[in-house]
């Protein structure tokens, strides 16, 4: 069983081939960081023109690597939701298209349901269940996975994602776009312990997270400081990076003792962040868990998880004929 999986549901064109849910065939990955870069973020609009110049493109480069034909292809998965209304429209039509055209089944997968599975595909060690911490630009959450489908959300960020936190310090000082990996390259020059950030929510009841005060805290630490030549950046970085690691950590750990499970996960875009891995692996260490995360291509947006995930969602596909006209995109899709 050959997988095609199409994924556009922010700033990345992916198309990947994948076999049997874990053998990724062809991963491809056409980001959009330089078109978005100069105005600081994704711009929604420029990034569904972007899809719809890179995708036919990002396909015929994806079945070239596989060194597969269209008719090769058994399923088709597209991300249907959630994300940018254009930017979904884009990868929806294409597979919708391609599948009439192909007379081939065709599955919408949910875009953080994907990322749960991404660890899948590079860990033939990992079971069910576990807590899989989910972190990138636009999703911060607990769930506890039971199984394919079998999840339950434990908490969730209630104003900022981590990724967009760390995107906004970063405009603070001016550092560039995206701003996750910059601060974290800097955190590793400065001291994590120069300034005493918030931990917001750290010994709440619930396992939700808050991360605006964090960043208002940040913003009024710089306001102290004559210009911005003046600010210890390092150190402000480092402060801030460790404020978010300990809230998360705190987090992960508090729902691992309370589900009563002995592996932990990671997943999204700020899972590539370094010093999320360190503490993610000590607190595994300390405790006897097991822990598993992705490769940093994996950890993005990318086509791979969809069509690994699709594998085990080709029941939900009906024929062609009932779905490839009619499959829509799903941009507020919410995962249960």
């Amino acid at each position: 069983m050959v997988v095609l999986g199409i994924e556009s549901s922010c700033d990345e064109t992916s198309v990947a081939l994948v076999k049997k849910g874990n053998q990724v065939l062809s991963n491809v990955v056409a980001s959009q960081i330089k078109d978005h870069r100069e105005y600081g973020g994704v711009v929604p609009e420029l990034a569904s023109r972007k899809h719809l110049e890179n995708i036919e493109p990002v396909f015929q480069l994806g079945l070239k690597q596989a060194k597969l034909k269209p008719q090769d292809i058994d399923l088709i998965a597209v991300t249907q939701g959630p994300g940018l209304t254009g930017s979904l429209l884009i990868g929806v039509s294409f597979a919708r298209a391609l599948a009439y055209n192909l007379k081939k089944k065709l599955v919408g997968v949910h875009h953080i349901e994907s990322h749960l599975y991404s660890p899948f595909l590079e860990n033939s060690k990992l079971k069910f269940p576990f807590i899989s911490l989910v972190v990138s630009g636009g999703h911060t959450a607990l769930f506890h996975v039971k199984g394919i489908g079998k999840y339950r959300q434990l908490g969730h960020t209630v104003d900022d994602a981590v990724g967009e936190a760390y995107d906004k310090v970063a405009k603070m000082l001016e550092l560039g776009y995206p701003g996750g990996p910059i601060v974290d390259r800097l955190a590793k020059e400065g001291d994590p312990k120069a300034i005493s950030f918030p931990r917001a929510m750290l010994h709440s009841k619930n396992l939700n997270f808050s991360f605006s005060g964090l960043k208002t805290a940040v913003l009024y630490h710089i306001r102290k400081y004559p210009s911005l030549k003046k600010v210890p950046v390092a150190d402000v970085c480092a402060s801030f990076q460790e404020a978010v690691m300990d809230v998360l950590v705190a987090k992960i750990k508090k729902a691992t003792q309370q589900s009563k499970v002995e592996t932990i996960t990671m997943a999204g875009g700020v899972a590539c962040n370094s010093r999320l891995r360190v503490r993610l692996n000590e607190l595994a260490d300390q405790q006897g868990w097991q822990f598993f995360y992705p490769s940093p291509i994996m950890c993005t947006d990318n086509a791979a998880m969809i069509a690994g995930l699709g594998y085990h969602k080709r029941g939900l596909a009906k024929s062609p004929q009932s779905t490839s006209l009619k499959l829509e995109a799903r941009p507020t899709w919410a995962i249960a």
